[in-house]
């Protein structure tokens, strides 16, 4: 299945960056100008990185690798859950406890316990105790589901991770690093894409635009799944007749493992989009350029005029209407309550709920409202 498109892409918002204010310069190469003081990220090079991500993530799935999807933002949750789920991987949405990867076995024994809990309560051993013990020992159930639900089944450390939020998820990357386990994530203009083995240039904030990045990894990987399965029946087919060597099965975890499979060759993922032009001249027209009078298609961040609040006044991006902006997923993601830096000293004995803090996404929200509304 090719990838999403220029228009989807825009549709969805993938294309709002963050405040000037709070860039990382490194995001540079990624970055189309600016409007109202909020980035906008080119396009073009989204969608070729998508590509670049989709075709890599295809092929390790082929390869039978594991991943772990990772957003505990409030616009992420539910995106990541679904999409992990829609794929048969791993998932942690709601907070990342210090050390999760390079204290696996910590983190195993809790799993235990959450299906010790589970195992009593299908048994009828929970009913039996007084109402305060079952209350307690219900909430820690409850607790430990939300944190490790995700994960109980993966039964090892994952080899791939997929992460919305680069800066939210820090811990995360700086344990996938001591672990040299590789990263794909959607950067935004506020992060550093160094960290980062497949970046994707985009929004990680608006809820439609991590929807669709996410979902484009499960699709990849469901694609490399169907496709190794596929060649894997072909070849115990093969031989049963005596034409070929190889055993094939699915191992634990979920994980496909099979021996003496040839190279195959994929299809592209490249589609055929022949929007692309349009929706080059949307994004010149946005910065206030003749359309006509210029090839759009060939325009580069370093091409683009320096723009203020009053350099396209007279022209609005499609994607800025109520139902596509960066703000409206931001509303939609509720605002509130999960963007504070987790603090991972003592998160696996403690095993608490939510850190709350300071929420970037309301002022960006806000930013982004009132830069369009004075567009």
């Amino acid at each position: 299945m090719p990838v999403s498109s220029m228009k989807d892409l825009l549709e969805a918002g993938v294309h709002f960056g963050h405040h000037t204010r709070k860039w990382n310069p490194k995001m540079k190469p990624f970055i189309y100008g600016e409007r109202n003081d909020i980035y906008i990220i080119d396009l073009h090079k989204t969608r070729k990185k998508l590509e670049e991500a989709y075709e890599t993530v295809r092929q390790m799935a082929f390869n039978g690798q594991r991943f772990l999807f990772v957003g505990t933002k409030k616009q992420a949750q539910d995106a990541i859950k679904e999409a992990a789920i829609e794929c048969e991987q791993f998932y942690i949405n709601h907070r990342w406890l210090g050390g999760m990867l390079t204290n696996w076995g910590t983190i195993q024994t809790r799993i235990d316990r959450l299906n010790q809990l589970d195992k009593m309560i299908e048994d009828g051993t929970m009913a039996k105790l007084v109402k305060k013990e079952q209350a307690r020992l219900g909430e820690e159930r409850t607790k430990l589901d939300n944190i490790l639900g995700g994960i109980r089944t993966m039964n090892g450390l994952p080899d791939v991770i997929f992460i919305i939020d680069c800066k939210k998820e820090h811990i995360a990357i700086r344990e996938a690093h001591r672990l040299e386990i590789p990263i794909v994530a959607v950067v935004d203009t506020n992060c550093d894409p160094d960290e980062i083995n497949y970046v994707i240039p985009g929004n990680d904030d608006a809820i439609r635009a991590v929807k669709l990045m996410a979902s484009q990894m499960a699709e990849a990987i469901n694609e490399g799944r169907t496709m190794a399965i596929s060649v894997m029946e072909e070849r115990a087919l093969a031989a049963t007749s005596g034409q070929v060597g190889g055993a094939v099965h699915i191992g634990e975890g979920g994980r496909i493992e099979y021996v003496g499979a040839s190279e195959v060759e994929m299809p592209s993922v490249v589609s055929d989009d022949g929007e692309d032009e349009e929706v080059d001249m949307e994004m010149a027209a946005a910065f206030g350029i003749d359309a006509n009078s210029v090839d759009a298609s060939s325009l580069t961040p370093s091409s683009l005029p320096v723009t203020n609040a009053d350099a396209a006044t007279s022209v609005e991006l499609e994607s800025s209407s109520a139902d596509t902006t960066t703000g409206q997923g931001i509303q939609e993601g509720g605002g509130t309550g999960v963007d504070g830096a987790v603090d991972g000293r003592n998160d696996i004995e403690a095993l608490a709920g939510n850190t709350s803090g300071a929420n970037e996404s309301g002022a960006l929200d806000k930013e982004v409202n009132a830069a369009l509304a004075d567009a």
